[in-house]
């Protein structure tokens, strides 16, 4: 056996995942049970280092854990602990660590009985489910036949879980709670998450680089992750430290910097989402507002009731995709369409402002476009995007858009644009109106 480890009180600070399970290398299933595990192990301090997925197959599988107890100091493996020849993670761990499995009479009596609860006989291949290898020590399951493991070799801890979600998280729970809590090393890992919008990952990468590379050899130092998806960035700062004063201290300093580059691009610091924070703005003014919407069909008003609580400040959506609806129910001037076209910077604003009537509220926004893949023109082609705010006041505010992708892709582009339009006319209000008021 290699040895792995020296101390079996050995604190716990890095940790790899691997779920078994040949259903899961398919496309129809999907391991979460890695993204709630790596939220918990976060939590106690302890950093997910590599996750992985691993058929029902001993000759993958054993490799797999063997390579990760040479990487880590905590290895979780999820799944393959069932009554069938193709559950293979019992026999295959005790393998790799060379540790014989023994009947344990416990385990088989309590499946007994809970078989029994249900008026069923056993069937003799749960015993299997009774194996435990030397020196483990068995986690109970109450939700389910599979009991847990937990393993000590050397300075390395081996937990073997369930593979079923409602099997899996209380087991973990009560792990976490009893035993890695005393475990974990005393560094705990904090993280702040800033939401970008209107600029791209390599223009963000590019504006922040020389800020982030900077705190990365402070002390703590802060870690930043860019991250994007469609019409937004996401950049994720991690730090590690024993003191939590230190960590958000060092956390907020770095945030900081980030704000003063990137300016009003910053949507949140705190993790909110684009329609939250435009929810906000408007309770925060007690504005409402209504929209006009062609080739996003809906998808804004979407977005901004989906969050709770938006009663408050939404108060209808229009769907306009003809231009006879853009006529008669947003009074959109036919004239309008003719001389610039449905897909306009005009049209978009003049259908902001008739949902803003209908609606008899403070703000209007209109978005209209082409999603394709037909109906695009060399003067406007596919992922041609105008949006228009109208609001607060006489205000008025246009954007004209070219989008790349499919359908869904500059529908979803288009969404996110018009909300942040919206963001930034509603802080432009505040900044202005501050400014009369001499704050």
């Amino acid at each position: 056996m290699t040895a792995f480890g020296r101390s079996a009180e050995a604190r716990l600070s890095t940790a790899e995942i691997i779920a078994v399970g040949t259903e899961l290398l398919t496309p129809f299933r999907s391991d979460t049970n890695s993204l709630f595990l790596t939220a918990r192990l976060n939590e106690l301090g302890i950093v997910v280092r590599r996750k992985s997925i691993v058929g029902d197959d001993a000759t993958d599988l054993g490799p797999a854990v063997r390579e990760a107890l040479d990487r880590v100091d905590l290895l979780v493996v999820c799944g393959g602990l069932g009554p069938t020849d193709d559950d293979l993670t019992r026999e295959t761990v005790a393998d790799v660590l060379s540790r014989p499995l023994t009947e344990d009479p416990s385990i088989v009596e309590h499946l007994r009985a809970r078989f029994a609860a249900r008026g069923w006989t056993m069937p003799e291949n749960n015993r299997r489910q009774a194996a435990v290898p030397e020196g483990a020590l068995v986690l109970d399951n109450p939700r389910g036949t599979a009991p847990g493991l937990w393993l000590e070799v050397g300075d390395r801890v081996v937990v073997l879980l369930p593979g079923p979600p409602r099997e899996l998280e209380p087991m973990f729970a009560a792990l976490a709670r009893e035993r890695l809590s005393t475990r974990a090393a005393p560094e705990r890992l904090y993280r702040q998450v800033l939401r970008v919008a209107g600029r791209g990952e390599s223009h963000v990468e590019e504006m922040v680089q020389p800020v982030y590379e900077r705190w990365r050899r402070a002390e703590p130092p802060v870690r930043t992750t860019v991250l994007a998806s469609p019409g937004s960035v996401e950049l994720h700062l991690s730090t590690r430290a024993v003191s939590q004063d230190a960590a958000l201290d060092a956390l907020d300093a770095a945030t900081d910097e980030l704000v003063a580059v990137l300016g009003n691009h910053v949507v949140s610091t705190d993790g909110r989402s684009l329609p939250e924070v435009v929810g906000e703005l408007l309770h925060k003014d007690g504005f409402r507002v209504a929209i006009g919407e062609s080739c996003t069909g809906g998808l804004v008003t979407a977005q901004l009731v989906d969050i709770p609580g938006s009663s408050r400040y939404v108060e209808t959506g229009v769907v306009a995709y003809s231009n006879e609806i853009k006529r008669t129910v947003l009074g959109v001037d036919p004239e309008l369409l003719n001389r610039h076209g449905a897909v306009s910077e005009a049209v978009a604003v003049a259908m902001a402002e008739g949902a803003r009537r209908v609606g008899a509220t403070d703000i209007g926004i209109g978005v209209t476009g082409v999603a394709g893949p037909d109906g695009g023109s060399d003067e406007k082609p596919v992922g041609t995007v105008c949006v228009g705010v109208v609001g607060p006041g006489r205000a008025q505010e246009a954007r004209t858009s070219m989008f790349p992708g499919d359908r869904a892709m500059v529908r979803r582009l288009a969404t996110q644009t018009a909300l942040d339009l919206l963001r930034r006319v509603l802080l432009r209000h505040m900044r202005e109106r501050a400014t009369v008021r001499g704050d």
